[in-house]
């Protein structure tokens, strides 16, 4: 819902977003409304900062790396289905 005034402090929720093509998903955003916006951040970053019409911030974060993935047990291509359960 629209209001008349001007946004004057933090968002009560921030997202983070974490596709698995962090390019693909910020030119997606990007085609749906949303902006890149600087909060502070420098160049360093692997995030995009952005913002969708209304104002509201939201991060998109880089993929996870495959070594990231296997020490959180999310390994890609891995099934949990009878017959691939190690042990």
């Amino acid at each position: 819902m629209k209001v008349p005034e001007r946004k004057e402090i933090k968002n009560r929720l921030h997202l983070d977003l974490r596709p698995e093509d962090q390019a693909e998903e910020v030119q997606r955003l990007e085609a749906l409304g949303a902006t890149r916006i600087s909060v502070g951040q420098g160049p360093e970053v692997t995030w995009v900062v952005m913002a969708d019409p209304d104002g509201n911030e939201f991060c998109v974060l880089r993929a996870l790396r495959s070594e990231e993935l296997e020490a959180q047990g999310l390994v890609p291509g891995f099934s949990e289905a009878p017959g691939n359960a190690a042990g």
